[in-house]
């Protein structure tokens, strides 16, 4: 049994990782730069959000902007990701900041998480202007709601996903097999295990910890019970999943 295993759902680095890996856009802040005005004050933008296996942020962000000059002079980020969304009362839901460095990443595997997650980025993800990038993280801050407040560092945070090359490696041709061939139990997870609406749902992502679904703009995490590694796993926890819908 590996620590990710070992440790409660509960567990501060455990729900920030969970909070993370749920989100599509974020606050990014960055440090002023080359502005005579003012040099070295904080300026946040909404960006489009996703991650890789392991929980690195990832962003596709435009050369021309403001946030994207000052990464190329001070890579230094911080991402508010916001879970408090419907809630009648905001601040006692949960919301993380991340603290890391941005640098620009052609891998191809970031690409593809991202562009599954966001559709419609393919439209401008290949103009001269516009980049890939991944935020190596350095620490968090978690508020979990009233008096829940925790720094975490990033060795905590990041799941290292060193056991499941086998799963990263096969992710999108199962993610193929699960939109062609069973979105019937795609739906049921959102309607039946999630409660939302009903509608056109697809898998996105999947990985370790769970799967990522999206439906028109709306995007929902399904975490898993327990942690998958390989192709086999994956498919027993998605069939028990689709068993447990079924029943509800």
């Amino acid at each position: 049994m590996t620590a990710a295993q070992q440790t409660p759902a509960s567990a501060p680095n455990i729900s920030a990782r969970r909070l993370l890996r749920a989100a599509d856009r974020a606050y990014l802040a960055t440090h002023r730069r080359g502005d005579a005005d003012y040099p070295g004050w904080p300026y946040a933008a909404l960006v489009l959000l996703a991650v890789d296996h392991d929980a690195t942020p990832l962003l596709l962000i435009s050369g021309l902007a403001e946030h994207t000059r000052d990464i190329a002079a001070d890579d230094r980020v911080a991402l508010l990701v916001d879970g408090t969304a419907g809630l009648d009362e905001p601040l006692t839901g949960a919301r993380a900041t991340i603290l890391g460095r941005a640098e620009r990443t052609s891998d191809q595997r970031h690409r593809a998480r991202f562009l599954s997650r966001h559709p419609g980025a393919a439209m401008y993800a290949d103009f001269k202007d516009f980049g890939f990038y991944r935020v190596g993280v350095d620490r968090a801050h978690l508020v979990a709601g009233f008096g829940r407040v925790h720094w975490i560092g990033g060795a905590e945070l990041i799941d290292r996903a060193d056991d499941a090359a086998e799963l990263i490696a096969a992710e999108q041709d199962i993610v193929a097999h699960m939109n062609q061939d069973h979105a019937d139990a795609i739906g049921l997870y959102a309607t039946r295990l999630l409660n939302l609406p009903a509608g056109e749902w697809t898998m996105t992502g999947i990985d370790a910890e769970g799967c990522d679904l999206r439906m028109a703009g709306r995007v929902a995490r399904l975490d898993f019970s327990r942690r998958v590694a390989t192709v086999e796993q994956a498919q027993a926890e998605l069939v028990r999943l689709a068993k447990q819908a079924r029943a509800a």
